[in-house]
């Protein structure tokens, strides 16, 4: 823009100073032109008048002092008197124009060119008394004549005015474009700038304004996307086709031990040859998944490609834990098999004494004694059948949906009242010490993990014992404890006593008839009210069981 400003400058003030040229040159040439017929017309009217007195010298003395030229012609066109020229070369004139016009109307005049050398005739004729024609001429330049006799100085000025317009164009053209370049383009309407650049200027207010909140709007969803790709549970890893990392989010930053910048290769993420089968199908354009182990949980990966024009495919990769997934799965077929196992023991028994019995083997003594077998065996499969049952309907999750607020305190006295005829048997005496705390919970799940605790407290203790059951406030949490002075757990078993089945003395528990899920009921009811369950055990000393609550009403 700059040049074209100032080359525009110099354009339009040589043009301007050209046509003023030319237009001066030939206003002055009409100016020259008009005086000099007007001085010919009267030199003309003087001479003739002082003729019509004077002597035959009188056009000899005027002709020497006169500039124009004079002629005296007779009526027959013959040249009398020329001051220019020698009369008797010269040839007959009746035919000029302004010496007919003169003749038949008293004056005439005429004009003739000279494209040669560029120069302009003037001829004003003039009737005398005597009939003879007196001329008068007078000679210029034309205007073209002019210009070009005064094209060098023309040209001189031109350039010395164009040396002053080529400073000044520069200057102007610097003044113009400075507030421009000036131009505060975040901020157009701030500009203190030319009138005729508001338009634009407000037009680009407008645009900015758009662009910003498009740019907003832009940057809202991209932060918005990375802040769900960042705090995913799922790993999400993206290659590009050059089997680099471009992007990893901070669950999949985590697994590979921070080791998953962009850039790096996939094979330095994982070596694993699961992995690597798995990225390198989806590299050539194929979906698939696999399992790998992460820091010690599962992961299910599945890899897509990202196909392209060239050829070349990139890959998307989720990594999803399933590692309670494949626990519950290995649970499930742990549980069918010991559930299987445990239902016949009981049921091998019931038939074995039923088979005695029906066939007429047993002594008729005997009989009462297998049918208190096979009534204690029955007794064991229906509460391991309920026992399951319960176990079962706390895997299902959906309880919570009856949860209702359930006083501890109070729900722990029922427990304690029913199972006193057991403690007296025992001879162990059961205490409940505390306050009322209210939970929110599911109260026949609550019920039945009290009880569990407390039977167990009871059976397992020692002659003459004590099991004490608090209900007490814990780091602004309600603690639920059952503890007890019996026999105690090993440590190699602590790990594992709230697995389903899982007996610490196999022989110990038949002679109690427990069924192995007790304290697994404990456990789920525990995770079904989000509680924490801590355990304290010597062996010959005590079990203490802590139960803490994460919802409490006061």
């Amino acid at each position: 823009m700059k040049r074209k400003i100032f080359w525009g400058v110099i354009l339009a003030t040589t043009i301007t100073l050209f046509l003023s040229a030319v237009l001066l040159t030939g206003v002055f040439y009409e100016n020259v032109v008009t005086e000099m017929r007007e001085e010919l017309v009267t030199e003309a009217d003087y001479i003739s008048k002082a003729l019509v007195s004077a002597d035959d010298n009188y056009l000899n003395e005027v002709g020497l002092v006169s500039r124009n030229r004079i002629t005296l012609i007779d009526f027959e066109g013959t040249v009398l008197f020329d001051n220019f020229a020698d009369i008797a070369t010269m040839e007959n004139h009746l035919d000029r124009p302004e010496v007919q016009a003169a003749l038949a109307n008293g004056t005439g005049d005429a004009v003739r060119l000279s494209d040669t050398i560029g120069e302009r005739t003037y001829y004003y004729a003039i009737r005398l008394i005597d009939g003879k024609v007196l001329r008068l001429a007078a000679t210029t330049k034309t205007a073209f004549g002019i210009f070009a006799h005064s094209l060098i100085w023309i040209i001189l000025t031109l350039a010395i005015v164009l040396a002053i317009v080529f400073a000044i164009a520069a200057q102007v053209t610097k003044s113009i474009v400075k507030p421009i370049l000036k131009l505060d383009l975040d901020n157009p309407l701030g500009n203190d700038t030319y009138g005729e650049l508001s338009p634009l200027l407000i037009r680009m207010a407008r645009q900015n304004k758009k662009i910003d909140e498009q740019m907003k709007e832009l940057s809202d969803k991209q932060n918005e996307f990375e802040e769900i790709m960042e705090n995913m549970n799922e790993g999400l890893v993206i290659f590009g086709d050059k089997k680099n990392v471009l992007y990893a989010n901070r669950t999949a930053r985590k697994l590979f031990n921070n080791l998953a910048p962009e850039g790096i290769s996939y094979l330095k993420l994982c070596r694993d040859i699961e992995y690597i089968k798995t990225l390198e199908g989806s590299f050539n354009g194929v979906s698939a998944f696999s399992k790998i182990t992460l820091l010690g949980r599962i992961y299910r990966i599945l890899t897509n490609p990202v196909v392209r024009s060239n050829h070349a495919n990139a890959a998307v990769m989720f990594l999803i834990d399933i590692t309670e997934k494949e626990q519950s799965e290995k649970m499930r077929q742990e549980f069918s098999a010991n559930v299987s196992h445990e239902l016949k023991t009981p049921l091998t028994s019931i038939m074995g004494y039923a088979e005695i019995i029906q066939n007429g083997i047993a002594k008729q003594e005997d009989i009462p004694r297998f049918s208190g077998e096979i009534f204690s065996e029955a007794s064991h499969l229906l509460n391991m059948i309920e026992d399951i049952i319960k176990l079962s309907r706390l895997d299902e999750g959906d309880l919570k949906k009856e949860f209702t607020p359930i006083d501890l305190y109070k729900v722990s006295q029922s427990v304690i009242d029913h199972l006193q005829n057991v403690a007296i048997k025992k001879n162990v005496t059961v205490t409940l010490e505390g306050e009322h705390h209210v939970i929110n919970g599911f109260e026949k799940t609550i019920y039945e993990m009290i009880f569990n605790l407390c039977d167990n407290a009871i059976i397992y203790n020692k002659e003459g014992g004590s099991v004490t059951v608090s209900i007490t406030d814990q780091n602004k949490r309600v603690a639920l404890r059952v503890g007890d002075t019996g026999v105690g757990i090993a440590a190699e078993h602590q790990s594992r006593v709230f697995e389903r089945f899982y007996r610490v003395d196999s022989s110990h528990s038949k002679e109690t008839g427990g069924t192995g899920l007790g304290l697994s009921i404990v456990k789920h009811t525990a995770l079904l009210h989000e509680a924490e369950i801590l355990m304290d055990s010597k062996v010959n000393v005590g079990t203490t069981i802590t139960i803490l609550f994460k919802d409490t009403i006061k």
